[in-house]
């Protein structure tokens, strides 16, 4: 397991950023209430920082190492843009 560089979603009002928890919580990611935590779930740790404004910064701490960094990304953005968020 290893992790990835940090990401950051620029385009994440209050609205976006509770929708994107709620979809990770249904997929089975457990993501703890309040604006900073770590969240885990799929065998996926990541840590999660918003601003309380905008700005959303992921750190994917480890991944199965069957899995890559760019496949975790991309659900998460997925997660964004179902959102009606903008990276």
């Amino acid at each position: 397991m290893s992790g990835c560089n940090p990401i950051t979603y620029h385009n994440v009002p209050p609205d976006v950023f509770t929708c994107m928890k709620q979809k990770l919580e249904i997929s089975g990611i457990h993501v703890p209430p309040g604006n900073s935590g770590d969240m885990e779930g799929s065998g996926v740790k990541a840590h999660f920082e918003w601003d309380g404004v905008q700005n959303l910064t992921i750190t994917i701490k480890s991944i199965p190492f069957i899995v890559t960094c760019g496949y975790v990304i991309g659900k998460i953005t997925d997660f964004v843009h179902q959102c009606h968020g903008n990276e």
